[in-house]
């Protein structure tokens, strides 16, 4: 009887345990947005889906930045209209406040924007494409040999005039032809993709019905392009999501 209690407080212990350790591992994610319709898209929904809460933000708001990311399972800076060279407050609170996800080595996910901040950050240069030309809509990118093992998906959706230049250190994981060749990085536990992994139909089809003298710059798509390319990419972007968000949370794409 004695042992037969005894094994049921081992097992009681360990499902402590267990119980704590889900606790860890399912803290809420943070989530930085920059306009005040923008939603977290795809990216939302998988971490919801697999038991994350979202912690959003939107620091431009006056929303405060944490002072450590003890608290959080990781960050990701999403895009928006602004600028990584903007002076305003804020975008410079937000470029120096990476260095808090990348000193803790937690996982970090910037989103165009994001990513041209994490490069700023890093000492990268973010500007113009010097040919005057956008990247509006599905546009091409394939995976370099440091970024094969993540299995890119061969088109992505596009919406900037921005890019970056590979900061020192930062590892190239995906690359095009077009006017932007560095389209994903990797800077230990810090990834930035240029494209928008996170894109949804209802977004699409906003973006692209909202600024129609945007789909006039050169290197844009046309309207219809972004929607019927949406249909038939947009699975093959949120699959090979879906399975790099699975590998972030938990740290295991980190290289030191």
């Amino acid at each position: 009887m004695l042992e037969a209690r005894q094994d049921e407080a081992a097992i009681g212990a360990t499902d402590d345990r267990a119980r704590a350790l889900t606790r860890v591992e399912k803290l809420p994610v943070l989530l930085v947005l920059h306009q005040h319709h923008s939603n977290p898209g795809h990216v939302g929904q998988w971490f919801r889906q697999n038991g994350y809460a979202l912690d959003i933000r939107r620091h431009f708001q006056g929303d405060p930045l944490p002072d450590t990311m003890a608290g959080h399972t990781g960050a990701v800076i999403f895009g928006g209209p602004q600028s990584a060279n903007d002076r305003l407050d804020y975008i410079r609170r937000e470029v120096d406040w990476i260095g808090v996800a990348l000193k803790e080595s937690k996982p970090f996910l910037g989103i165009c924007l994001g990513a041209q901040m994490l490069a700023h950050h890093l000492g990268g240069r973010v500007d113009h494409c010097v040919r005057g030309s956008v990247e509006v809509g599905y546009h091409p990118i394939r995976a370099t040999q440091a970024g094969h093992q993540l299995a890119f998906p061969s088109r992505v959706y596009q919406w900037h005039r921005e890019g970056f230049d590979l900061p020192r250190d930062g590892v190239l994981l995906a690359t095009s032809d077009g006017a932007y060749p560095n389209q994903a990085f990797q800077y230990g536990s810090a990834f930035g993709v240029q494209f928008h992994p996170e894109i949804t139909f209802m977004q699409v089809n906003r973006w692209s019905g909202s600024n129609p003298m945007r789909l006039l710059m050169r290197g844009a798509r046309p309207r219809v392009e972004h929607i019927e390319t949406h249909l038939t990419d947009a699975p093959k972007v949120h699959h090979w999501l879906d399975r790099f968000l699975g590998q972030w949370v938990t740290g295991a794409l980190t290289r030191t």
